[in-house]
């Protein structure tokens, strides 16, 4: 199954007042419009948004289960994050401008926080169900650094990222049978691994193709975080302070990591960032032609 086509062209909605800040925004989309998804890449997907949103639920239920959750003021935080990022993902312009596919009646918000301080994690799985790893709440110390990593998080759900692992990991058809409430009938094996693509936590996917993903999932989070009235540069202070917790560990050279190294991902946010804030600037000053919000 393929995603559906991407919208029109998008540069249209940014008037020439601000069409230098918004120049590398633009740029990015026209390369965007060769594909299908949000990161210009034909995405083939295992699942309809239906069935993504009730494999997310069955998920979150069983991880929820098997965790700590907390419920004092940790979880009150990653809520007032999580619900601002939730309202940017509504805006119309937004989702033109990042080539997003959204069916908002599946995506049924959700959050959490999970009781263990070693680890400095969040996922959110498909259908808008997010969890956040105290380990993490300790080093994103500022709620815009939080808002980088949620934004970061809701950008797999929202691309679609979960349906697209499954298709290539040939799970499709295990998938179709957990949904619809049935994922306890598949054996343990498959069950971990499904639920492992859900969440972008499986050990086994292909290396180069989540990173793509897990760049896309960046870009999207930071436009999510700027709509959400977050300060896109602490997407920056954020990943400098994973840089700095990962010095003096063994990490493995990019070709064989799932996700982008340092340098790289601090270099393609820095180049991201001047579209974000004058795609946003332009927004909330008015300048800006759209048929929805």
């Amino acid at each position: 199954m393929n995603a559906r086509p991407p919208a029109g062209r998008t540069a249209w909605c940014v008037l020439s007042v601000v069409m230098v800040l918004s120049a590398a925004l633009i740029g990015c989309n026209q390369q965007q419009e060769k594909g299908e998804g949000p990161g210009g890449r034909v995405q083939h997907l295992a699942l309809t948004p239906q069935q993504e949103a009730e494999l997310g639920e069955q998920a979150y239920g069983e991880t929820l289960k098997k965790a700590r959750p907390v419920k004092d003021e940790r979880l009150e935080r990653v809520k007032v994050v999580g619900k601002r990022i939730e309202e940017a993902t509504r805006i119309t312009l937004l989702r033109r401008e990042i080539n997003l596919h959204i069916e908002d009646k599946f995506m049924n918000w959700a959050y959490a926080v999970l009781d263990d301080d070693k680890t400095v994690n969040a996922f959110c799985l498909p259908g808008g169900k997010v969890a956040v790893y105290t380990g993490l709440l300790r080093v994103a110390t500022s709620d815009d650094e939080l808002a980088a990593v949620m934004g970061h998080e809701a950008g797999h759900a929202l691309a679609h990222h979960a349906s697209e692992r499954i298709a290539e990991h040939q799970m499709r058809d295990k998938a179709i049978e957990a949904a619809g409430g049935r994922l306890g009938n598949l054996g343990e094996g498959s069950r971990k691994l499904l639920v492992g693509l859900l969440s972008a936590g499986a050990a086994v996917r292909g290396l180069a193709y989540d990173r793509a993903q897990e760049s896309e999932a960046d870009h999207i989070g930071l436009f999510l975080m700027t709509f959400a009235g977050y300060n896109p540069d602490r997407a920056i202070t954020f990943w400098e302070k994973m840089e700095k917790l990962s010095a003096g560990q063994r990490e493995p050279p990019e070709i064989l990591s799932t996700h982008p190294h340092h340098a790289k991902r601090l270099g393609q946010i820095e180049r991201w960032l001047p579209g974000a804030k004058g795609a946003y600037r332009a927004y909330r000053e008015g300048k800006v032609v759209t048929s929805g919000r």
